[in-house]
């Protein structure tokens, strides 16, 4: 017998408080290799604390995080090498070029100019903006700027990568385009990524989900099978049903 593939992300029992409100209570989920899951939220329901956890932001008290096996707290090195971040406010600098943005953040992971030069070729070309290298990033649009933090979170080739609320503030054609530039990466590049979003457009039948609500993961599995699960439509409905929350908050 196979021995069971160790997780990109595993969350168990994670639980954080801002004082008497408990921001997320005994989470507990896997996010697979290669794989593009899900985490579905309304605001509020605890998706930025818990990405918050994870990159060591805050201090995880309560549960244990691990990437590919390194726990977050007593291996952070090993754990956050394994790791790449896109947060949901923008965060290039927008009075830097593209490449000099790169070349920054490359140096944080120990990587020297030259070869963050080459490894940001690469990665520009792989996001389709290789002739925008040299273009300031305040002349990006907002899917580009985008793909350039997804190209710059990839620069010392993580396997795991989580991206916070991405296509937030996007038009629906760039939100599209991102969204299959990051599904190409998963089939191609075998990255595991954890896509947090509220809305439902952007999951695929496939996709594993992950239900969170007021702190409480609710539901976990393929999106198709928890909609069978519930009796629902869709996963929309599904969302609905499982936490009485209102589906227009959660729609395209």
């Amino acid at each position: 017998m196979n021995a069971p593939e160790t997780p990109a992300l595993s969350i168990q029992g994670l639980s954080h408080s801002y004082g008497a409100r408990k921001a997320l209570d005994a989470v507990s989920f896997n996010v697979a290799p290669g794989s593009f899951t899900v985490l579905l939220g309304l605001n509020g329901a605890g998706k930025s604390t818990l990405f918050s956890l994870v990159t060591r932001l805050y201090a995880a008290r309560e549960g244990e995080i691990d990437i590919f096996g390194a726990n977050v707290m007593r291996q952070p090195g090993a754990a956050l090498r394994r790791l790449g971040v896109v947060f949901q406010a923008r965060t290039l600098d927008l009075e830097l070029s593209v490449m000099q943005n790169l070349i920054y953040h490359a140096a944080l992971h120990g990587i020297g100019p030259m070869e963050a030069r080459r490894r940001g070729n690469i990665a520009l070309a792989r996001a389709g903006l290789a002739d925008r290298a040299n273009d300031k990033a305040r002349a990006l649009s907002g899917g580009q700027m985008r793909r350039i933090e997804i190209a710059r979170a990839l620069l010392h080739d993580p396997k795991l990568l989580l991206l916070d609320e991405p296509t937030v503030g996007l038009d629906i054609k760039a939100r599209a385009d991102l969204l299959a530039h990051v599904r190409h990466l998963v089939r191609e590049e075998q990255l595991g990524v954890l896509w947090t979003t509220h809305l439902i457009d952007e999951i695929s039948d496939d996709d594993p989900v992950v239900i969170l609500h007021r702190g409480k993961v609710l539901a976990t599995g393929r999106a198709a099978d928890i909609v069978a699960r519930y009796g629902a439509s869709n996963i929309g409905d599904a969302f609905t049903r499982i936490t009485g929350a209102d589906e227009e908050k959660i729609s395209a």
